[in-house]
């Protein structure tokens, strides 16, 4: 990414006012680092990972000795 634009067009639209927001409060001599985290949260793959449900079919909360057979 190569510009401000370039960060608020990868950002989901709820968390474009965030960045808004906190790039108007954000001194000149903390911007670089403001972007960096920017960048770094636009670009995780998080929201992409649980869009692609990976736990789909899953069942949780079962334990492995619930199945088993009692043992005397």
């Amino acid at each position: 990414m190569r510009t401000i634009r370039d960060i608020r067009d990868s950002l989901p639209d709820d968390q474009c006012r965030h960045f808004d927001a906190e790039l108007t409060d954000t001194a000149i001599e903390a911007l670089p680092e403001m972007l960096h985290r920017w960048v770094a949260l636009s670009n995780d793959g998080f929201e992409e990972f649980l869009l692609s449900r990976p736990f789909e079919g899953m069942e949780f909360g079962a334990r492995s000795y619930d199945e088993q057979p009692d043992a005397e």
